[in-house]
């Protein structure tokens, strides 16, 4: 039968301690959770509390005693009474439910204040001043370019290695996370739901020392981009900033700082992982070098970039220049320097994650324009330009063709679009400029484009309409023989999805280079009815090969007339589906199918190559 009576609860050390303090006395009354006794073991220090409510019977220790494990330490008496057939423990009325803390510690508390300190809300004269002068601050970009609740920022309590010549208060607020927001990030997640996402992202910080590139600053550079290079990670990097900062004065064990790992590593995930850089205000010196490192360079109209700042420039004796004079847009766009201009921050963001996304998968939201009508332009008249950038515009998925370096070597246009959602890269003669002759600036630029998508397997479908190569003396003053030649060695190694498509002329060099070397080379090689095929183009052709015939007709109507009749009939010769019944090209096609055959070439070379 039950009984009032009840047995001691003993209580014993969870660890080997010593005995650090001792909170109650015999016969106290003790409520579940009251702390009895603190111990303390390797530097770490343990409470002991009551399991139950009762009273305390006795104490086993005191103060200084060493004790093992699961060694006795005091007694509690549970307070008991008889209920029915069931023995219940009572809780004293007093007795309060131990209950988890809901404020923070001070040390938590002290982490949110420093972490604070970096924020915009901290910093609002910083914020202001970026605003004023229509820019945004590198967590706006931050936020604007990443996921929502996805950035894990790295080295954000960072700050200058100044401590000798500031206080650290003022390091804290003044030199917030030492110039640059560093961490990983996922952009696209909810275009791409089945790809993976992870992006490393940098932004640099102007608001803070100008964004230059202290000790701490590269330390945390470098620690993100061993990040990319472990993880094959993308990297989106905003490389506003002045360069190199002489005045880390902390840093003692160091002469010229030239054995960082930054720049060497930026330039090794080459072929690794897709690199896009931003630039936005003035840009010079290291900044620039990362900038003009990428794979792809976009760039706001207020930027100037620029391999030194105005004061290197004037402490190596070569004048004095405002920052506005170097490097602007305007001309960074025109020779190369710069893929993608902007009009600000803001569109840049949008066209970062925009391109980023070419490398990140398909998309299975899209829409396509009416090929019905893209064969009405070419026009009739073979002698006359047309706008090929409709016809792109017009085979490509609505609103997805970004063209690439659109003011250097204007006589290819380069960019991406989708086809039904799976990205591919476009390269096209552009008949307007220079009748389409390869010039060696396009040149440059395409054989720089087709390695890129090389690196990244994105297929190529390339719009064909060249005389050939560019030729004559100011030609051969650019360096065409080299630069020209830089287009079959790309075309050499591409190894991704090719396709070529004649729209018109497809003529000597030139248009072997247009096919990757060779119109053996694509996967797929064809033409429209309008297609016209030689080995140089047709008026050349008839004055170099039936030169004698010319010369000898001295009436000038009747040398016309013979020139016409002889280019007739190089052109009836040379016609598509002349050049297609000698097996010289794979196939004529109608214009209003070319998206469709476009779409089956590169679906099956995917698949061979893979």
């Amino acid at each position: 039968m039950p009984t009032s009576e009840t047995t001691p609860q003993p209580i014993s050390a969870p660890v080997a301690a010593a005995i650090a303090e001792i909170h109650c006395a015999v016969g106290d009354q003790l409520n579940e959770g009251d702390l009895l006794i603190t111990l303390e073991s390797m530097k770490t220090r343990f409470q002991v509390t009551a399991p139950c409510s009762g009273v305390l019977q006795d104490l086993l220790c005191q103060i200084g005693d060493t004790v093992q494990k699961n060694t006795p330490l005091c007694h509690l008496l549970p307070v008991m009474e008889v209920e029915g057939s069931h023995i219940q423990i009572l809780a004293q009325a007093s007795a309060i439910t131990p209950k988890a803390k809901t404020d923070p510690s001070p040390a938590v508390q002290e982490l949110q204040r420093r972490l604070a300190l970096t924020e915009d809300h901290s910093r609002s004269e910083a914020l202001a001043k970026r605003h004023n002068k229509g820019s945004r601050s590198a967590r706006e970009n931050l936020n604007a370019l990443c996921d929502p609740d996805s950035f894990i920022e790295h080295g954000q309590l960072a700050i200058a290695a100044q401590r000798q010549r500031q206080s650290i208060d003022k390091l804290r607020t003044d030199t917030a996370a030492d110039g640059v927001i560093t961490g990983l990030a996922t952009i696209n997640q909810a275009q791409f739901p089945q790809a993976p996402c992870e992006v490393a992202v940098i932004i640099n910080d102007y608001a803070v020392l100008a964004g230059t590139q202290g000790y701490f600053h590269h330390k945390k550079l470098d620690r993100m981009l061993s990040l990319a290079h472990k993880n094959k990670l993308p990297v989106v990097m905003f490389t506003e900033g002045g360069g190199g900062r002489p005045g880390d004065t902390d840093v003692t064990t160091m002469i010229a700082g030239l054995n960082l790992d930054t720049f060497a590593l930026w330039a090794g995930l080459e072929g690794i992982a897709p690199r896009i850089a931003v630039a936005h205000g003035y840009c010079f010196a290291g900044n620039a070098a990362l900038f003009g490192c990428a794979d792809i360079t976009i760039a706001t109209r207020q930027s100037s970039i620029g391999m030194a700042g105005p004061a290197m420039i004037e402490g190596g004796g070569l004048g004095r220049f405002k920052a506005e004079q170097i490097g602007p847009a305007s001309v960074q766009q025109s020779n190369g320097v710069i893929d993608l201009l902007v009009e600000d921050e803001a569109q840049a963001t949008t066209a970062a994650r925009q391109l980023l996304g070419y490398f990140q998968g398909t998309l299975s939201d899209w829409s396509a324009p009416d090929q019905a009508t893209i064969g009405s332009l070419m026009p009739d008249d073979r002698r006359f330009a047309y706008k090929v950038r409709e016809v792109i515009t017009t085979l490509a998925d609505k609103d997805s063709f970004m063209e690439l370096r659109e003011r250097f070597g204007r006589a290819i246009i380069t960019g991406f679009m989708r086809l039904e959602g799976k990205p591919v890269a476009v390269m096209a003669n552009d008949c307007s400029v220079l009748g389409g002759a390869i010039d060696a600036e396009a040149g440059d630029k395409a054989a720089r484009f087709m390695e890129l998508c090389n690196r990244f397997q994105i297929p190529l479908l390339s719009l064909c309409d060249t005389p050939g190569f560019m030729v004559g003396p100011d030609s051969e003053s650019e360096g065409a023989v080299r630069r020209l030649a830089s287009l079959f060695a790309a075309g050499a190694r591409f190894a991704a999805p090719l396709v070529c498509v004649v729209l018109r002329k497809g003529y000597g060099l030139g248009a072997m280079a247009m096919a990757g070397g060779s119109f053996a080379k694509p996967s797929y090689t064809a033409a429209w009815p309008s297609g016209e095929f030689g080995g140089m183009g047709l008026e050349g052709a008839v004055r170099l090969g039936f030169r004698k015939e010319l010369e000898a007709e001295t009436d000038p109507q009747k040398k016309e007339a013979l020139f016409n009749h002889l280019l007739d009939k190089l052109y009836e010769n040379g016609k598509a589906t002349e050049a297609a019944a000698f097996l010289e090209i794979d196939a004529v096609i109608e214009p209003a199918h070319t998206r469709r055959t476009v779409l089956r070439a590169l679906s099956s070379a995917a698949s061979n190559s893979g």
